[in-house]
């Protein structure tokens, strides 16, 4: 499973944030701050997936933690979309939000939110 992928996929199935970032919803690739004219969305990987849960000597989950970030040039747009982000990340996948930093710097608001969760492997009938 590619988290990453997963999380992306997530983001744009959403009406909102589709609308608000479609095209601009990237892994690792933060935006110049000059670059930001419309939101941007960047999915960072903070720690490697850790597994969790056992069963019969198998782990049964793997433990996430990844940070999103939302960069505008306008607060509110900034703490809505990121308040968007939160809902898909809760509803869709379980992942709790944890602490991050919000700046401001050059004209650009950045709402950094970490969020930690387990999925389950699918891959049992491998084992």
């Amino acid at each position: 499973m590619d988290i990453l992928d997963e999380i992306y996929n997530g983001l744009i199935a959403d009406e909102y944030i589709y609308e608000q970032a479609f095209g601009r919803i990237k892994f690792y690739e933060y935006p110049a701050t000059g670059d930001v004219v419309n939101p941007h969305i960047v999915i960072d990987p903070i720690d490697p997936p850790s597994p969790d849960d056992f069963a019969d000597n198998k782990w049964t989950t793997l433990d996430y933690l990844v940070q999103i970030d939302v960069w505008t040039k306008n607060r509110k747009l900034t703490d809505a979309v990121a308040d968007k982000v939160r809902v898909v990340m809760w509803e869709r996948f379980g992942f709790k939000q944890n602490a991050g930093p919000k700046e401001y710097d050059e004209g650009v608001f950045r709402d950094a939110r970490r969020y930690r969760g387990k999925l389950h492997r699918h891959d049992f009938e491998n084992l």
